[in-house]
């Protein structure tokens, strides 16, 4: 198959299943991440919040179990890869979450949103798309490299199950496949999920999207000829790609992150179509404009820092339970909740 189709348009259709998947997820099932942390600290719910640990879990479980079959090196990804500065998670994270705060939506939701088309979102795309890529290799990038440098990990990868079975002796797929059980039942154990099938299903649905690109990539790679690296989903550089790829397309190939930035999109809008919510929206308010560029342009840079977006770090560095992963994702909800807080009630203290 790869012989006909190429390593590089595999790749980019491995990327587009899943990002399909993410797509119906975010409209069918409301899987978002800033709407669960606002949930959570202003509604009371925490049925979104939960959808989150039961797509870490489903993600972690499928990820250990491909391990465990010999499908899938999660050592030879990125995040187990390379040394993990918590600083660069913390930082980073928290740049991310705040600038999500104000955008309204991560790189992630951004796309869902824009398949419903808000043309809104179509700003923070290409916003946060070009501040990747100067944080990454333009005029950002020598702070970046300078701050936060990286450099390969040791003889054990930065995983939580590899540092276990390590210190253990015990079997990393197994360690993995137990923990990735506990946070499964720990997300179903509230009953705000269980009273919700459907949330049930697409937190699952979105959770095998991580696990297939991880499946479908090490296919790529046990058998290709281009050496492509083993990578799932993130929304901060592949967005950057895909403008690359949009205005150079003949110079460029394909790469699973382009097929997974537009696999999202058309995801979310077959999702608008089948609910009836597909229409038209723009920005009216320049204020309001102003603060999503900002807030694109910090997710740009924060993501870059931190190695992963919300869905990079949320999902796909979770699934390989990656050191990098809890830090980001609590730096992420700690600078969310801090833009909520500073655009929900501000800052100025209570006058009685």
């Amino acid at each position: 198959m790869l012989d006909v189709w190429g390593d590089a348009n595999f790749a980019a259709v491995v990327g587009l299943f899943g990002g399909i998947l993410l797509g119906l997820a975010a409209r069918l099932g409301r899987f978002c991440t800033l709407g669960a942390i606002e949930d959570y600290l202003y509604g009371g719910n925490d049925l979104r919040l939960r959808m989150w640990g039961l797509a870490i879990g489903t993600a972690v479980i499928g990820s250990f179990a491909l391990m465990g079959s010999g499908l899938f090196d999660p050592a030879a990804s990125f995040y187990l890869s390379q040394q993990w500065s918590p600083l660069a998670s913390i930082v980073g994270g928290g740049l991310f979450g705040y600038g999500m705060a104000l955008a309204g939506n991560c790189g992630y939701g951004a796309i869902a949103r824009l398949g419903g088309g808000d043309l809104r979102s179509f700003v923070i795309v290409l916003v946060m798309g070009i501040t990747a890529y100067a944080t990454i290799s333009g005029p950002l990038a020598w702070a970046r490299v300078a701050l936060f440098p990286t450099s390969p990990a040791g003889q054990v990868p930065n995983g939580i199950a590899h540092a276990i079975g390590d210190l253990t002796g015990l079997s990393v797929a197994a360690v993995g496949l137990f923990i990735g059980c506990l946070i499964f039942v720990a997300a179903l154990a509230g009953k705000s999920l269980r009273k919700h099938p459907a949330s049930v299903l697409w937190a699952m649905v979105a959770g095998f999207a991580v696990v297939s690109a991880w499946a479908g990539m090490q296919y790529v790679q046990d058998n290709g000829f281009d050496d492509l690296p083993i990578v799932s989903h993130t929304f901060s550089a592949p967005i950057g790609d895909t403008i690359l790829y949009g205005m150079l397309a003949s110079g460029l190939s394909l790469s699973f992150g382009i097929g997974s930035v537009a696999g999202v999109w058309i995801g979310a809008f077959m999702g608008s179509l089948i609910k009836g919510h597909f229409r038209w929206e723009a920005c009216e308010d320049p204020r309001e404009l102003r603060r999503q560029i900002i807030g694109a342009g910090l997710m740009g840079v924060g993501a870059v820092i931190a190695v992963g977006c919300s869905i990079g770090q949320g999902l796909s560095a979770f699934s390989l339970l990656a050191f990098s992963a809890p830090v980001t994702f609590a730096a992420m909800f700690a600078g969310a909740a801090l833009g909520l807080r500073q655009l929900i009630v501000g800052f100025a203290p209570a006058i009685d």
